[in-house]
């Protein structure tokens, strides 16, 4: 409970409260047409309709009434209702509610990266950082640099953070330190990415700066809908990159958690390229992977 204290003034119309705190920086003086929409305790003071102006300012809240009643009668009321709104908003103004997020670690199949997922979207897209060099417009990366020197590629994407670690450390001994910074960092708003998202799309568009030919995107389409959506829930991302008609040979950008995985070329070749024979045997004998 906050505590209030009341204390009369030289004008009889006017009585203080007064706070153990600085209310507000400069001050607030309010009448029955001022804008209070984002001042609770305003709100709740002109409930009463003998009150005719609210001042607040420093440590105290002075209320001005109307001469039909006396003080003695509605001081201790004012003081309750006042310690009460103080209490929900201690800085006068509607206190926003923070936004909660609900952060947990994942493995994937890589396991030099965990997976740290969002309740809530980060991202529309996504956004790999290779390295400490290039984090500079990821303030999120770069948050997670500075702090954990085993950190050495972030990647973000819509509801999650990919982290990639060094060998000097097990993810055992401090996944649960990195999902707190993750956490906190995101709870205490922070911002996550100064560069547009790349779209899941077509992201290889932004690398080779072109458009698929007709067979590269039937090739894609598959990818999309059968490969991509498992890749993802892994951490990573897979695009098709560039397709040799003469070799049928399909080549493929992995990032994120898939980038450099032991476990990356096997994938490929038992699931992806079984798949891709499967629906375009006309267009597809072999896969290779481009670590992105």
């Amino acid at each position: 409970m906050r505590t209030v204290l009341i204390e009369p003034t030289e004008n009889p119309k006017v009585m203080k409260f007064v706070a153990d705190y600085n209310l507000i920086p400069g001050s607030l003086e309010l009448d029955r047409n001022s804008d209070i929409s984002e001042i609770p305790l305003a709100q709740e003071l002109f409930n009463y309709p003998f009150v005719e102006r609210i001042f607040i300012t420093a440590n105290f809240v002075a209320v001005a009434k109307q001469d039909t009643i006396e003080w003695e009668h509605v001081a201790e009321s004012l003081k309750n209702v006042i310690e009460d709104e103080l209490l929900a908003n201690p800085r006068i103004y509607l206190q926003k509610k923070k936004e909660m997020y609900q952060i947990y670690a994942e493995m994937t199949p890589n396991p030099n990266v965990m997976k740290f997922v969002s309740n809530k979207l980060l991202i529309d897209g996504f956004v790999e950082v290779k390295s400490r060099d290039a984090a500079e417009e990821v303030p999120l990366a770069q948050a997670i640099f500075n702090e954990f020197d085993f950190a050495t590629e972030v990647f973000i994407s819509d509801n999650f953070v990919a982290v990639t670690r060094d060998n000097s450390v097990e993810w055992h001994q401090v996944m649960m330190t990195v999902r707190s910074l993750i956490a906190d960092y995101l709870q205490n708003g922070g911002t996550i990415s100064n560069l547009e998202p790349q779209k899941h799309e077509s992201p290889v568009e932004k690398i080779i700066n072109r458009d698929y030919t007709e067979d590269e995107q039937k090739i894609s389409d598959i990818l999309n809908e059968y490969v991509a959506p498992a890749v993802e829930n892994d951490g990573g991302k897979i695009s098709l990159m560039e397709y040799d008609e003469a070799s049928k040979t399909a080549k493929m950008l992995l990032q994120g958690a898939c980038s450099g995985c032991p476990s990356s070329t096997a994938t490929l070749k038992n699931g992806i390229e079984n798949i891709l024979k499967q629906f375009v045997p006309d267009l597809v004998e072999r896969v290779e992977a481009v670590n992105g």
